[in-house]
């Protein structure tokens, strides 16, 4: 009895010594981050981002359910407005990034994090919390696809992608904003601008299909991108680059990831054979973020052709 009884105060004990020892390594942490950024939006606390991002998955989980009984929004202007956009944040961000750390004359094997006032080290810094806010924006692909049901597209690879991009970015913006953070999100902003031009293409209707034959290639761009940002981190930390190694180690774990993801979604897409249409279902014929194809005058809507008239929302 006196043994068990001790069992509930010495595991209350190991509980505290470990939420003490937490809370004073974040505390330790805060010494060393970014001061540039502390009057930035969202980077006083790291709960703002979690909060979002936790409604992101509500949304992802709750979502469908409210819109199972409700018909499906089409939403083409408002799909054109925003993939369009896109296509210029990510080009503003790419602009920004490329010119600043030229004109710094960053090296794009191993540059280390400059916390100066200097205009082009906050330029750069700017453009990173500009990509980071760009990955809270593209929360809103998923909204489009639950709005429009097209829940088929909602895949693990998708929420992973989009609520790890968001969450993760905030912990680089904290503390690295600069140094060798630009390489990375320079390249995935050049490849979001070809992405988001082909969702915009794609989103202004069946006029425009014959031009986007391209689609595989994204994802085979988006592959390269993962092989070449493990490629270089792999060789900073060899060289010994004084860039925080956690985020080396990091940035390495989590490209492997994506490797690994998108991987598979290309065999699964287009390596395996392709299902004929059955019981009127289209395999494969969803186009991402953009809208399916249009035949016989109806539109098709998660693989179900609606009866003429227009879609809601249209």
């Amino acid at each position: 009895m006196g043994a068990a009884a001790a069992e509930p105060p010495r595991a209350m004990g190991l509980v505290s010594s470990v939420v003490n020892d937490t809370l004073e390594f974040y505390r330790w942490t805060w010494t060393i981050r970014d001061k540039r950024v502390d009057d930035w939006l969202l980077m006083q606390s790291p709960f703002p981002t979690l909060t979002i991002s936790t409604i992101y998955l509500l949304t992802v989980w709750l979502g469908p359910k409210w819109m199972k009984t409700r018909e499906p929004f089409q939403l083409r202007f408002l799909l054109v407005v925003y993939n369009f956009g896109m296509v210029l944040l990510n080009f503003f961000i790419f602009k920004e990034l490329f010119l600043s750390s030229r004109a710094r004359g960053y090296s794009y094997v191993c540059q280390t994090v400059d916390y100066s006032d200097n205009v082009y080290e906050v330029r750069i810094a700017a453009a990173l919390w500009w990509y980071y806010v760009s990955k809270g924006i593209e929360y809103l692909d998923t909204v489009f696809f639950i709005l429009r049901k097209k829940f088929n597209q909602i895949s693990f690879l998708h929420v992973y992608h989009h609520f790890t991009m968001f969450t993760l970015w905030w912990i680089g913006i904290r503390w690295v904003a600069g140094g060798q953070a630009f390489f990375g999100a320079q390249m995935n902003a050049f490849i979001h601008v070809i992405m988001y031009m082909y969702y915009g293409l794609a989103a202004c209707g069946p006029k425009f299909q014959k031009y986007l034959w391209w689609k595989r290639y994204l994802t085979i761009l988006q592959l390269v991108q993962f092989h070449v940002t493990i490629g270089h981190t792999a060789l900073s930390i060899y060289i010994d680059c004084p860039f925080p190694k956690w985020m080396h180690w990091g940035v390495i774990f989590y490209a492997v990831t994506f490797i690994f993801l998108f991987g598979n979604f290309y065999y699964r897409t287009y390596k395996l054979p392709k299902e004929p249409m059955k019981n009127g279902k289209i395999a494969n014929g969803a186009v991402a973020n953009g809208l399916s194809k249009q035949e016989n005058n109806a539109v098709v809507e998660n693989g179900k052709k609606q009866k003429k008239g227009k879609a809601k929302g249209e």
